[in-house]
C-alpha cells in the first residue's frame, strides 16, 4: 500500500522496473528523473477546493430574497434583487421548505490563462456545478438537532495547470478530472444545552471543515483551500474535494470561545491508490473501509465568543481565531528517495521498489484577525490570515512545508458592501530527499538537469457582486519556480519559466 506521493510513485515504480532491465542506459536513467518531477502536476488535479456556497435556511415561508415564479418566465420578476436566478424555483423552494429540505445550485466557470511562462501558453475554460441537498429533522419529523445532507459535483471543462502550467499549487480550485460525482453523504446530530457537543457521520470532505482559514476562502489557487501539504502527502490526497471518505467527526464546545474538532476516517478516500484517484472512485459511489486510518484534531480558540454582548455605544471588537490542529495516518509511505535495500532509486543496482516506513503525521496552525474597520461604515473591513504547516517525516514526504497568508478588504469601495479585495501568497517546499534523488539521477545518468526546491506564488483577486446571485471574480496570479524547479518537458535542461496567470472566474446561484 503507498500514500499519495506515491500514487505517483506507481509510475515511477514502474519506471525504475524497466530500467532495472536496462540498468546501464544513462538515457533512460534522465528520462525516469524527468518523469519524477514532470509528473508532479498530476497529484495536484485531485486535490483543489470549489468556491463556498451558501445553503439556504429551510423556513415556513418562500425564502428570504427570493422572487416569487408567476409562468414560466416568473422567475424574471424582481430578478436583480433575487438571491438565486431561478427564485422561487416556481413554488418548489417554498414546498421543498415546508418538509424541512432545503436546496442550493451553484455553478463556478471560470477562463484562466497564462501569458507568459509553462510548458504553453494560452487559455482554457473550466467549470463545477455543484448541489446541495439538506434535510432538517426537525422540521421533517420533529428531531432536534439532526441534519442529513448529500452533495453532487459536475465537473467539466480542462485543467489549466495539468495542460499548461506544471505548478505544485494548482491555479483554480476547481481544477478536477471532469465527472459528475457524488461528493459528501452525511448525517449531523447536535446534543447537549446549546449545541455544545455535535456528532458527525459518513462520507466527508475535511476541507469543509479543518485546516480552514475563513478568509483565505476569497481566494482562486488551489491551496487557500485544501493546502499543499496534505494534497502532496497524503493517500489519494486525502479526503477533500473531489473525493470524500467514511468516519465520523466529533465537534465539542467545553467553553465558550474554545471548539474542539477531531475526526477518524479511512486512511485514503479510494481503495487502490495506485495511479489516479479520481479514476478510481469515477463516481464517488465507492465506500472504501480498511486502508488504514486518518485521524486528525483541532482546537479553535475564537474572540469574540459566540453570543457575546457588545455594550450599547462600544464598537464591536475586532475579532480573531487561531486554530492549532495534527493529523495522523496510519498507512504505509515510500521513501523519496531510497529502495528496500537501501540504495539509491536512481541506482543502476536498485531494485526499484521503494522502502516503505509505517505512518505519516504533520501539524499545523492558521490564523484569522480582524485588524481594522471603518467606524463610520462597518462593512468596511480589513482581514490578514495566515496558514502553516510542516512535517518532520522528510523521507516519506515530498512536500515538508507549505504556507498561506494574505490580507482581504471588505467592501473596499463606497457603497460596494459586498465587494472583497484580497492579496494572497502560497509556498511550498520539497523535501531534501525527494531533491536528493534528483541529483542522484544526474549523478547515475551523466546529465544536469534541475533539482526541485520549492515554488512560491502571488495572487491578486476582485469580488465583484453584480447581483445577489452573480459574482465576477477577475483574477491575477504570479508563480515563481513553477514545480518547484522541474525541468521543461520541452527544454529538459532548463526549469519552466515563471508564470503569469490571469483569468476571470463567475459564480451563479440558482
Amino acid at each position: 500500500m503507498s500514500n499519495s506521493v506515491h500514487n505517483l510513485r506507481p509510475s515511477v515504480t514502474r519506471d525504475f522496473g524497466v530500467r532495472k532491465n536496462y540498468r546501464c542506459n544513462q538515457r533512460l536513467a534522465a528520462q525516469i528523473g524527468f518523469a519524477i518531477a514532470g509528473c508532479i502536476f498530476l497529484l495536484n488535479a485531485a486535490h483543489a477546493a470549489p468556491p463556498p456556497m451558501s445553503i439556504p435556511a429551510s423556513t415556513d415561508e418562500i425564502q428570504t430574497g427570493q422572487a416569487v415564479a408567476d409562468g414560466p418566465f416568473g422567475f424574471l420578476n424582481g430578478i436583480s434583487r433575487s438571491s438565486a436566478l431561478l427564485g422561487d424555483m416556481w413554488g418548489l423552494r417554498t414546498n421543498l421548505s415546508r418538509a424541512g429540505i432545503s436546496l442550493a445550485v451553484q455553478e463556478t466557470s471560470e477562463y484562466l490563462g497564462n501569458t507568459s511562462g509553462g510548458v504553453k501558453k494560452g487559455f482554457v475554460y473550466d467549470g463545477l456545478t455543484t448541489a446541495v441537498m439538506q434535510v432538517n429533522t426537525q422540521r421533517a419529523f420533529g428531531l432536534y438537532g439532526g441534519l442529513f445532507n448529500v452533495s453532487a459535483l459536475q465537473i467539466h471543462g480542462n485543467n489549466l495547470s495539468a495542460n499548461n502550467l506544471q505548478t505544485l499549487q494548482t491555479a483554480s480550485g476547481i481544477e478536477s478530472d471532469r465527472a459528475t460525482r457524488l461528493w459528501e453523504l452525511w448525517y449531523d446530530q447536535k446534543f447537549l444545552e446549546e449545541d455544545r457537543l455535535d456528532i458527525k457521520i459518513g462520507q466527508q470532505s475535511l476541507d469543509q471543515e479543518f485546516m480552514v482559514s475563513s478568509n483565505a476562502l476569497y481566494f482562486v489557487n488551489t491551496m487557500f483551500g485544501w493546502p499543499m501539504l496534505p494534497s502532496a502527502d497524503l493517500p489519494g490526497g486525502g479526503p477533500a474535494y473531489p473525493l470524500s471518505a467514511l468516519g465520523a467527526r466529533f465537534s465539542a464546545r467545553p467553553v465558550d470561545g474554545i471548539t474542539i474538532l477531531a475526526g477518524v476516517f479511512n486512511g485514503s478516500p479510494v481503495s487502490n491508490n495506485n495511479g489516479d484517484p479520481q479514476l478510481q472512485n469515477r463516481h464517488g459511489t465507492s465506500f472504501p473501509l480498511g486502508n488504514g486510518t486518518m485521524s486528525i484534531m483541532e482546537v479553535q480558540f475564537s474572540y469574540p465568543a459566540v453570543g457575546s454582548m457588545v455594550e450599547a455605544g462600544a464598537s464591536a471588537p475586532l475579532g480573531w481565531t487561531y486554530r492549532l490542529g495534527a493529523w495522523y495516518n496510519s498507512e504505509s509511505f515510500s521513501d523519496q528517495q531510497t529502495d528496500q535495500n537501501g540504495l539509491s532509486l536512481a541506482d543502476p543496482n536498485s531494485i526499484g521498489q521503494p522502502r516503505q516506513h509505517h505512518g505519516d503525521y504533520a501539524v499545523y496552525a492558521v490564523a484569522d484577525h480582524l485588524v481594522w474597520r471603518d467606524e463610520r461604515d462597518p462593512n468596511r473591513t480589513i482581514a490578514v490570515f495566515a496558514r502553516v504547516m510542516g512535517t518532520p517525516l522528510t523521507d516519506r514526504n515530498l512536500i515538508d512545508f507549505s504556507l498561506n497568508a494574505g490580507m482581504v478588504f471588505h467592501s473596499p469601495f463606497i457603497y460596494r458592501t459586498t465587494d472583497t479585495f484580497g492579496i494572497g501568497v502560497g509556498y511550498a517546499n520539497v523535501s531534501k530527499q525527494a531533491a536528493a534523488l534528483d541529483r542522484a539521477t544526474n549523478l547515475y545518468s551523466g546529465t544536469n538537469s534541475p533539482v526541485r526546491s520549492s515554488e512560491s506564488f502571488v495572487e491578486l483577486t476582485y469580488q465583484y457582486q453584480m447581483t445577489p446571485w452573480l459574482q465576477l471574480q477577475p483574477d491575477v496570479q504570479y508563480v515563481f519556480n513553477p514545480g518547484a524547479g522541474v525541468a521543461n518537458p520541452n527544454d529538459p535542461v532548463h526549469r519552466i519559466k515563471n508564470e503569469l496567470v490571469l483569468g476571470l472566474r463567475t459564480n451563479i446561484s440558482f
